[in-house]
C-alpha cells in the first residue's frame, strides 16, 4: 500500500501532464497538473478533454502504441479550461497486465509552448530576413572561397540568371579568370568591408555600372565561411557623370580648336586687307583661300560636335561604294606601310551605289582602320601583321568588313567597346571613337559588330541599307 501511495505522489508531482487511457481512449487516471488545467476527466475521452473535439484525432500516438506496443512521440496543440492554447510534446508508453497484454497506455505531455513561440519568432525573423534579402533593390550574391555563387537574391537572378555553382566573374563579366583586384578575395583574406566600382554585363548583354560592397559572413568560431557581395546599379549616375565629363571634354577641345581657327582667320583676313590696299590680287587670293580653309574646318568641327552633343539630320547622298572605300583606305595605306603592316582589299565586282551621309560614314571607316593599325602596332607577337578591308553587298544592304591580326580583345573588352569613354588604349585613347561610330551606323538604320579574340586579332562588321530610311536623324545621347 505504501508503494502505491509513493507511486501516486510521483505521478502527481511530475512537471507535465500525465494520463492513463484505456483501449477506448478514455482517460482513467490523470495527475494533478492535468486535472488543474483540463478539469474532471471522469468518463471522458482524451480528445474531448485535450482538444474539445467530438471525434478522435486523425493521428493518435496512443492508438499507435495500442496497436504495436511501441512508444511513440508527437507534437500536439491542446486547449486548457480557460481557453489557452498549449503546445505539448507527447510520449506514450504501453501498460501491460500479468499476461503481457496491453490494457492501457500512459501518455506524458510536456509543455513546450515557450519553445514553440521561440521557434515561431525565429521562423518569423528568418522570413523577414528572406524577404529583405529577396526584395532589396540591388544585386546580392553570397560566394564561397572559390568565388562560386551559393546564393543570390531575386534581382540578381532576374538580371544574371540562376547561377548557383558558377564563379562570379563568369556570371558578371564573362571572364575566364578572376578580376584584379578582387575585393571578395581580399575580404576573405582579412575580413575588411570593401567597396569598388565595376562594369558588369547581364544575361541580355546589357552593361551596367555597379558600386560593389563586400562583407564577411562568419561561423560560430569566427572563421570567414562566405562573403556577401552587394552591387548597386549606378548606371544612371554614371551616365550623368559621363555627360558632365563630355561637356568638359567638348569645352576643352573647342577652346583649343577655336583659338587656332581664329588665328588662321586673322591671318587670312590680314592678307585680304593688305591685298586690297595694295591692289595685290595674289595676296587677296592667298588670304581668301586661308579664310575658306578655316571656314571649312569650322564647319567640320561643328559637325563633329553635333555627332555626340545633339541630333542633326543626316546629309544623304548617292555614294559609289568601291570609289568610297578606295578613297578612305588610301589615307591609311601609307600609315600601314610606316609600321610595316600589309594592307589588302577584297572588293566585290561592281558593288554599286548606296545612300548615306558621306562625311559621317567616312569617319566611321577611318576610325575602324585606325583601331586596326593600333592593334597591329601594339602587338608584340612575332608575325607579319596585316589589315584586310572587304566590301560586299546585296540588293538591300552594303557590307564593310575591317580585319586585322593584331592584339585582339578579350570578352570583357569586346563587350565594352561601344561604351562612352571606354578605351583599351589607356591614355592614348579618348573612348569616343567606337561610341560615335556605333551611333552613326545606328542612325543609318544599320549595325556594327565585333568578332575578336585576345591574341588573334579582330574583325569589325558594318552593314547599312542601300536606301535611306525615312526621316533618319543622327542622335547621339550622352546621358
Amino acid at each position: 500500500m505504501e508503494s502505491v501511495q509513493t507511486y501516486k505522489q510521483y505521478f502527481d508531482s511530475m512537471p507535465c501532464y500525465l494520463t492513463v487511457q484505456d483501449r477506448d481512449l478514455k482517460v482513467i487516471n490523470a495527475n494533478k497538473r492535468f486535472i488543474s488545467d483540463f478539469g474532471d476527466h471522469t468518463g471522458r475521452y482524451c480528445y474531448q478533454v485535450y482538444k474539445q473535439r467530438p471525434e478522435k484525432c486523425e493521428v493518435c500516438p496512443v492508438e499507435k502504441t495500442l496497436r504495436d506496443g511501441d512508444s511513440h512521440q508527437s507534437e500536439e496543440k491542446v486547449r486548457t479550461l480557460d481557453g489557452k492554447d498549449v503546445w505539448v510534446l507527447v510520449n506514450t508508453t504501453p501498460i501491460r497486465n500479468e499476461n503481457g497484454d496491453i490494457v492501457a497506455v500512459m501518455e506524458m505531455s510536456t509543455d513546450i509552448t515557450e519553445m514553440k513561440l521561440l521557434e515561431g519568432a525565429i521562423r518569423e525573423s528568418q522570413e523577414r530576413y528572406q524577404l529583405i534579402f529577396e526584395e532589396v533593390p540591388c544585386y546580392i550574391s553570397i560566394q564561397d572561397k572559390d568565388l562560386r555563387i551559393v546564393r543570390a537574391n531575386r534581382q540578381f537572378r532576374e538580371s544574371f540568371g540562376t547561377a548557383y555553382g558558377q564563379k562570379c566573374y563568369e556570371v558578371y563579366k564573362h571572364r575566364t579568370e578572376a578580376c584584379l583586384p578582387c575585393i571578395v578575395q581580399q575580404t576573405f583574406t582579412d575580413g575588411v568591408v570593401r567597396t569598388h566600382e565595376e562594369v558588369v554585363t547581364d544575361q541580355n548583354n546589357e552593361q551596367k555600372d555597379v558600386l560593389v560592397c563586400t562583407a564577411p559572413i562568419r561561423n560560430a568560431e569566427g572563421e570567414i565561411e562566405r562573403v556577401i557581395e552587394m552591387s548597386t546599379d549606378i548606371t544612371q549616375i554614371r551616365k550623368l557623370q559621363d555627360k558632365l565629363s563630355s561637356i568638359g571634354l567638348l569645352i576643352g577641345s573647342i577652346s583649343h580648336t577655336i583659338k587656332g581657327l581664329l588665328n588662321g582667320l586673322d591671318g587670312g583676313i590680314y592678307l585680304v586687307n593688305t591685298g586690297l590696299k595694295k591692289d595685290d590680287s595674289g595676296r587677296i587670293n592667298q588670304g581668301w583661300e586661308i579664310a575658306l580653309r578655316n571656314i571649312d574646318r569650322i564647319r567640320t568641327m561643328v559637325l563633329n560636335i553635333l555627332y555626340y552633343a545633339k541630333e542633326r539630320e543626316l546629309n544623304y547622298e548617292n555614294i559609289e561604294a568601291e570609289e568610297f572605300i578606295r578613297d578612305v583606305c588610301s589615307i591609311m595605306e601609307e600609315k600601314a606601310k610606316s609600321i610595316k603592316t600589309n594592307f589588302e582589299y577584297d572588293l566585290m565586282e561592281e558593288p554599286g551605289e548606296f545612300e548615306a551621309d558621306l562625311h559621317s560614314l567616312r569617319s566611321v571607316i577611318v576610325n575602324l582602320l585606325e583601331n586596326a593599325l593600333d592593334a597591329c602596332r601594339t602587338d608584340t607577337k612575332d608575325c607579319e601583321h596585316s589589315i584586310k578591308v572587304k566590301l560586299n553587298g546585296n540588293k538591300d544592304k552594303i557590307f564593310f568588313e575591317v580585319s586585322d591580326n593584331g592584339i585582339g580583345m578579350d570578352q570583357e573588352t569586346k563587350e565594352k567597346a561601344f561604351s562612352l569613354f571606354f578605351s583599351s588604349k589607356g591614355a592614348g585613347g579618348t573612348g569616343l571613337g567606337m561610341f560615335i561610330a556605333d551611333k552613326i551606323i545606328q542612325s543609318h538604320g544599320g549595325s556594327i559588330t565585333i568578332d575578336s579574340e585576345l591574341g588573334r586579332g579582330s574583325t569589325c562588321f558594318v552593314e547599312i541599307p542601300r536606301k535611306r530610311a525615312v526621316n533618319e536623324t543622327l542622335k547621339i545621347e550622352l546621358a
